[in-house]
């Protein structure tokens, strides 16, 4: 079980409290993360990933084990403090502004 820390606006729009919890079959690797929570939460579809592409949205970063994934290809397998859910995966949005 892998736990995925969400920010409160996607929190909201998935109709979640707290973290959200997926299975992976097969290696905790980045896409399979996000696959499986789009998955499980199918509104998330297209706010974190593009539907097409599925390349990151601008003002999305990951982080795992205090280490930034937000640049690294789908089929990085993520820390395993994380694939055995002692450590969550957190999705965070950017903040921009000037």
């Amino acid at each position: 079980m892998i736990r995925i820390e969400l920010p409160a606006h996607l929190r909201t729009l998935a109709q979640v409290n707290g973290e959200v919890q997926v299975d992976v079959a097969g290696a905790a690797t980045l896409g399979a993360v996000l696959d499986a929570l789009e998955a499980r939460h199918p509104v998330l579809r297209g706010t974190i990933r593009d539907h097409v592409t599925h390349q990151r949205r601008a003002f999305v970063r990951f982080f795992a084990c205090e280490e930034d994934f937000s640049h690294e290809p789908p089929e990085t397998p993520l820390p395993r403090a994380v694939a055995a859910g002692a450590e969550p995966f957190l999705v965070v949005g950017a903040l921009a502004g000037g």
